[in-house]
């Protein structure tokens, strides 16, 4: 069978861009504080969907624009609003999206990082816009000191949301676990999207080695390290929250174009195809995976004829050279033989369909021969890891 190599990222497309997006209002992120939001509400900054322009769409209070605006700026200070990311974690880059904000995006901006204890007792609730932070929000978001945090992105320009330059990335050198953020607009304007790209971090200490969970989903640190196609879909929406809401929020490639003229099975019903699609992840922790999922929901005339997971343990030195080797060498071994998939199904597999029992990292989700997948869970027990020496242990992070 022929195998795609991993799709690579153009110039423009920094690496942490297929890292889950930590601050998604779709994973619990949300803005808590914003100084001002008189044309467009700072929520809007945490959609899963991509920006849109209406012409003709206006507020009482100006035009209606799909994206965090502030009003012109007549007093001393600058704009800045507090996220609250739905997953803690490490953050490797940002995606400042200007998208449709031409003659009105904010001209710089900056990003800082706090890691708290405690979640404020404040948030934002309803349609904000046309509206300001009240003195006791002020007096409130100030207790948090979050003009001191650690600055994640320094003060840089923005450039204006024209469709060829509306992706601002910035690459993040920061090691610590971080739960909220501060968002500083220089000294007003708009930002369409405000995209966290990171893996997330959850205290596994507090997890019985004799519990089963999802060791692949993105709120216990799973992450997406390579694939080989994701034309309409990409693979890390497998890992996210709950079942999918439609099929954008999955995995879905192109069709291939080296289908068969006319097709065949073997005795099992499984389609007999020259090629297949993969996405791999990393496992939020090393464990003994028990028991599958596979849903393809909303994949109805578009879902894969039949799939297999692979499985390796590697080590973070193997692990960078897979990356830099587009996923075409590992140790790869069989976790779950090929199986018939079937439309718009939750698909489980128990002990009995898989053939291995040790403890893996990583996992390699094989579709035949292309379309779409939902949800991936991959259930099992982490593994304890061997403790540090004690002159290399350090403690939990904190900023």
């Amino acid at each position: 069978m022929a195998e795609r190599t991993a799709v690579k990222a153009t110039a423009a497309e920094p690496d942490f861009l297929q890292f889950n997006d930590l601050a998604c209002e779709a994973i619990g992120g949300k803005v808590i504080f914003a100084t001002d939001e008189w044309f467009a509400p700072a929520a809007n900054l945490l959609k899963r969907e991509p920006p849109q322009f209406i012409a003709s769409a206006f507020t009482e209070f100006g035009k209606w624009m799909d994206g965090w605006e502030t009003r012109r700026k007549r007093k001393p200070g600058h704009d800045w609003c507090i996220v609250q990311l739905g997953v803690p974690g490490r953050i490797y880059g940002f995606d400042v999206d200007t998208s449709f904000f031409t003659g009105n995006h904010s001209p710089y901006v900056s990003i800082q990082a706090g890691c708290l204890d405690h979640l404020p007792p404040f948030t934002l609730e309803g349609d904000r816009t046309g509206m300001a932070a009240s003195d006791g929000q002020l007096a409130a978001v100030a207790k948090l000191g979050s003009e001191a945090w650690p600055e994640l992105v320094c003060v840089s320009q923005l450039k204006p949301g024209y469709a060829d330059c509306c992706h601002n990335y910035f690459k993040v050198e920061f090691e610590h676990r971080v739960t909220h953020l501060r968002l500083n607009m220089f000294p007003d304007g708009g930002i369409a999207r405000l995209r966290a790209y990171g893996i997330g971090q959850r205290d596994w200490s507090s997890v019985s080695t004799n519990q089963d969970i999802d060791l692949v989903a993105l709120t216990n640190g799973g992450v997406c390290l390579g694939y080989s196609d994701a034309h309409f879909g990409h693979p890390r929406n497998m890992i996210g929250l709950g079942r999918a809401a439609n099929m954008a929020d999955g995995w879905e490639t192109a069709r291939r174009l080296d289908r068969p003229k006319e097709l065949k099975v073997d005795q099992r019903g499984i389609l007999q195809v020259p090629g297949w699609e993969w996405a791999v992840f990393r496992l939020g922790h090393p464990g003994v995976i028990s028991s599958i999922e596979v849903d393809t929901i909303h994949f109805k005339g578009n879902f894969p004829d039949s799939c297999r997971i692979e499985v390796c343990s590697l080590t973070p030195e193997e692990e960078a050279q897979c990356t830099r080797s587009g996923w075409t060498s590992g140790k790869w071994q069989v976790l779950l033989p090929p199986q018939k998939l079937r439309p718009h199904h939750r698909h489980h597999f128990g002990q009995g369909d898989l053939t291995r029992t040790s403890p893996v990292s990583h996992v390699r989700l094989i579709i035949a021969p292309d379309g779409g997948v939902s949800r991936l869970r991959l259930w099992g027990r982490p593994t304890p890891l061997p403790a540090a020496p004690p002159s290399l242990q350090t403690p939990a992070s904190k900023l």
